[in-house]
């Protein structure tokens, strides 16, 4: 053999591997209703989780479906008994060819079941192991018509670029004997008669950026088919340095041009694309490179003022992402779904486009904004509203948001903490899967409609603070996908870790040691603060910003130096050029690394959701940790909250969860006396959208993050409308009154009976609460006698020894000052503050005899634990003493349900006799 022989021979191979696929089919151009065998070649899958099936000689099975369109749902048809990902599916067993290539055969129609009527399109195939812990990525087989068709089973690909001097191997096939012919950019270069394929070694020769279209046809005397592939030499990108002032991103330099910068090291060229060029890479478009190889720029002319270009970067000639910088996106597979409503005249992307790209405007109006003098709630003053756009009104807009804002002004928060807002993937999530920092999502609707509705709420006198989530990217986000390695990030990512150094990420993880994370943080940090003039910002899981590797929580909350370096560099930024922007920390470490924040001058969640579940069922509770300074906070620095988007609703809890049978109109009862002691201690606060209202669907309706109903029609019912009332009083009294920043307060939080006690020179606020679920007597209510006011009941109370002793029902609160204040809207609560008349027994007490809920509108539980044996009788008399229910009990020590519905609304006693013993309880009809 010729020496020129071989070296062709070589090249055809090396070139055959290059452009391999991991799946190939006999025939090459199968039909849905004829026998087919596919073939998988392992080696060349990509997913970093094929690696374990490799060398496998059983233990691999195919996990398919059909599709019957293009490029909808290939696994639109599954095979009968395929279900369990994590189990062998006998049927899709796969028969080992050696040398890690598998196959299978199948008539397509009959293995998936799919009706005659419809034609198969293509396949979605991937090859797992039986467990499903080893697995392919999901990978795709053309399916053809029964009539003269052709394709290119090499190269797959439309177009590519490859290696100056590679050849390129092309395989040309047709379904039926035809002619057959193959050219090169017009120029015939090989041809055949009454033939099914042709072969030929292209050689894409060395001119940077050439391209050459190589187009196969087959004629039939009845029918024509043709197939064209174009593949472009590699280009060499021209080195120039970044002019001055361009950054990362878009940058507008006139009316009719901009310049576009991509941060992208380790990359070999990139192509800007988009509709200033159809698309196309041409070489006019190819981006310069930074002489260190970590930039590229272009600038392009004569764009039109206020028209809206869509574009993406077209990375290494095979990856095509939007700019992590952009303002705006489009999205082929979900912006279809956003109503005009939402977001009018939003611009569509051609189908040739099928990822996400970017929008760039030259000659934006900019937003006029109203209020450009707001001063920000002082962060010890903050009663915070934690809202999620979706969830908060019928079609989840900002423009039906801004309608609410009069209903959250009477309620009288001062900040508004909406949920992520940054785009997302999808259109439906609670948004911690974010994509693109720097846009809105457009499911809420446009840019203007969220300045709007920020601006508004400036108007009214609230703040706006943003969720935002830098411990985690979607895959979706540029950086991601171009740093990517099968499954997780490469190990050359400027961004991201490979896998998260703790146990709560969920997507892909931040390296916030690396000076990339760093630099794109604080751009976007400083364009949400500038651009939407937004108050602060609630930072995510801000216990994942360390590289410090931990496996359980315990290791996770230790106070970490580098997590408090990273966090305060962020924060100095910020500071940098806004000096009193919030920035509040979801953090949940130790104490002493979270002193360390809040001495800055940062805030901390502090979460008291099953402290005050527990209380509002009637269990053991202590609210303690409401108070900053149990944490060993020097400032009012933790925001405290009874409910989050992250837990379960109260309402719901006590509804459901309950020993002791609550009604509705109860349940608002006790979350009144819940939220007094919640609104009394100094510091701010944080209320989870419409537990105002006593919402009470589970968090996990619908899935956690799921779609909930929006039940506007809460505020029309009394006992929730009250409740309503009672925060918006509790919370004018903290924003108003200063007595409640003071410093000098005491607390008794520990107990089912709760006490605060606010202190000024010239003022005191009790606040006492009654949450077990029986009457309690109390003493020492008053720290000096004379005249004190019980707010929520209008009435003067004449203290004339303070160690009087007073009853308090189940439920029962007060707000009690030695200053009149503005007297509330009455009849908000059912009670007012009585001396205690009647003291219950030894006897009583010992026989442990409890009513609850107290008072109640249907069901009492009764209660009776006693170390007798024999029957219990229970009657209930009106304060005429006539018998209104009577029952017989033959177990004692059990808890017994009494319906009152029937019953007036009053006070009944009831007498609970166990032989000679007789013991009273007096409880309220509501």
């Amino acid at each position: 053999m010729k020496k020129s022989t071989i070296l062709f021979a070589l090249l055809w191979v090396i070139s055959l591997c290059s452009f391999a696929q991991v799946v190939t089919t006999i025939p090459a151009l199968p039909n849905g209703d004829q026998e087919i065998t596919i073939i998988f070649n392992l080696k060349l899958a990509k997913d970093a989780r094929a690696k374990a099936l490799l060398g496998k000689t059983s233990d691999v099975y195919l996990w398919s479906g059909a599709g019957t369109t293009e490029t909808g749902d290939a696994f639109q048809y599954q095979p009968a008994g395929q279900s369990n990902f994590a189990q062998p599916f006998e049927k899709g067993k796969m028969t080992s060819l050696g040398n890690d290539q598998w196959s299978i055969k199948m008539k397509p129609r009959d293995y998936y079941a799919v009706p005659s009527t419809l034609t198969i399109r293509r396949l979605g195939v991937l090859l797992k192991s039986g467990d499903g812990t080893a697995q392919t990525e999901d990978l795709f087989v053309t399916m053809y018509d029964n009539k003269l068709n052709v394709a290119f089973s090499q190269p797959q690909e439309k177009t590519f670029f490859a290696n100056a001097n590679s050849i390129v191997p092309v395989i040309a096939v047709a379904s039926q004997k035809a002619n057959l012919s193959l050219t090169v950019n017009g120029n015939t270069v090989l041809s055949a008669t009454n033939s099914d394929s042709l072969k030929y070694s292209l050689n894409v020769g060395n001119i940077s950026g050439a391209i050459q279209t190589v187009k196969f046809t087959a004629t039939s005397p009845t029918e024509t088919s043709t197939a064209e592939f174009i593949v472009t030499v590699k280009p060499t990108p021209m080195t120039e340095a970044l002019p001055a002032g361009l950054k990362d991103g878009i940058n507008y330099l006139a009316d009719t041009k901009v310049a576009l910068v991509l941060f992208a090291p380790k990359k070999d060229f990139v192509y800007l694309i988009g509709d200033f060029n159809q698309w196309k890479s041409d070489a006019k478009y190819l981006m310069k490179r930074t002489p260190d190889g970590n930039r590229y720029w272009l600038e392009i002319d004569g764009l039109t003022k206020g028209e809206e270009y869509a574009y993406q970067y077209l990375v290494n000639s095979t990856l095509a992402v939007g700019d992590p910088y952009s303002e705006k996106i489009l999205d082929p597979n979900n912006d279809q779904y956003i109503t005009s409503n939402t977001y009018p005249n939003l611009k569509k992307l051609p189908e040739t486009v099928k990822s996400i790209a970017s929008v760039f405007q030259i000659g934006q109006t900019p937003y006029p904004w109203k209020t450009t003098n707001f001063k920000r709630p002082s962060q010890e003053n903050l009663v915070i509203y934690e809202l999620h756009i979706r969830d908060f009104d019928t079609d989840g807009s900002y423009k039906n948001a801004i309608n609410r804002i009069p209903y959250l002004k009477t309620l009288g928060i001062n900040c508004i903490e909406l949920m992520p807002v940054t785009e997302f993937t999808g259109n439906d999530s609670w948004g911690y899967n974010p994509i693109y920092y720097f846009a809105a999502d457009k499911a809420y609707g446009t840019r203007e409609d969220l300045k709007k509705f920020i601006d508004t709420c400036h108007e009214n006198g609230i703040a706006v603070v943003l969720d935002i989530v830098f411990n985690q990217a979607d895959y979706e986000f540029p950086y991601v996908k171009m740093y990517w390695d099968g499954s997780q990030p490469s190990t050359d990512s400027p961004f991201f870790n490979q896998q998260a150094n703790h146990p709560f990420s969920v997507f892909f993880d931040f390296n916030h040691e690396s000076s990339n994370t760093k630099a794109y943080v604080n751009r976007a940090n400083e364009f949400w603060l500038k651009e939407y003039n937004i108050d602060g910002y609630r930072v995510d899981l801000a216990k994942g910003f360390t590289q410090k590797s931990s496996s359980n929580d315990n290791q996770f909350r230790q106070y970490d130096q580098s997590r408090v370096d990273i966090l305060k560099g962020y924060y100095d930024n910020i500071r940098s050029f806004d000096k009193d922007a919030y920035f509040i920390l979801e953090l949940f470490s130790e104490d002493r690394e979270e002193q360390t924040f809040t001495d800055l001058g940062m805030m901390v969640w502090a979460n008291l959701n099953g402290e005050f579940r527990n209380a509002v069922k009637g269990n053991a509770s202590d609210f303690s940790r409401l108070s900053y300074k149990a944490h060993g906070f020097k400032n009012a620095g933790a925001i405290a909250y009874m409910e989050s988007h992250d837990e379960e609703r109260i309402a719901f809890d006590a509804l459901k969860n309950s020993k002791a049978i609550f009604s509705v109109a109860t349940v608002m009862e006790r979350t009144k006396a819940a939220a007094a002691m919640f609104f009394a201690i100094p510091g701010p606060k944080m209320v989870w959208q419409f537990g105002e209202l006593g919402y009470d669907i589970s968090i996990d309706q619908n899935g956690r993050t799921g779609k909930k109903p929006i039940l506007w029609e809460y505020k029309d019912n009394v006992d929730r409308q009250k409740l309503y009332k009672v925060f918006s009083e509790l919370i004018k009294l903290k924003t108003t009154q200063e007595i409640f920043k003071t410093s000098d307060f005491q607390t008794d939080l520990a107990s089912t009976v709760k006490r605060i006690t606010l202190n000024s020179a010239s003022q005191k606020i009790i606040m006492v609460a009654n949450l077990d679920l029986e009457q309690k007597t109390i003493t020492d209510v008053f720290p000096s006698t004379g005249k004190w006011y019980d707010y929520f009941t209008n009435s003067e109370i004449n203290v004339s020894d303070t160690k009087t002793k007073y009853v308090l029902a189940p439920g029962q609160f007060h707000v009690l000052s030695n200053i009149a204040l503005a007297k509330p809207e009455a009849n908000l609560v059912p009670w007012k503050l009585e001396e205690e008349r009647i003291l219950a027994s030894a006897e009583e007490q010992e026989v442990g005899i409890k009513v609850y809920p107290n008072p109640s509108e249907e069901i009492i539980t009764v209660e009776v634990n006693t170390q007798q044996k024999g029957t219990i009788l229970l009657k209930i008399n009106n304060l005429l003493g006539k018998p209104v229910f009577e029952s017989e009990q033959k177990d004692a020590g059990k808890i017994y349900p009494i319906d009152i519905r029937q019953l007036p609304q009053g006070i009944y006693l009831l007498n609970v006799s166990q032989g000679e013993k007789q013991f009273t309880k007096k409880f309220i009809k509501k």
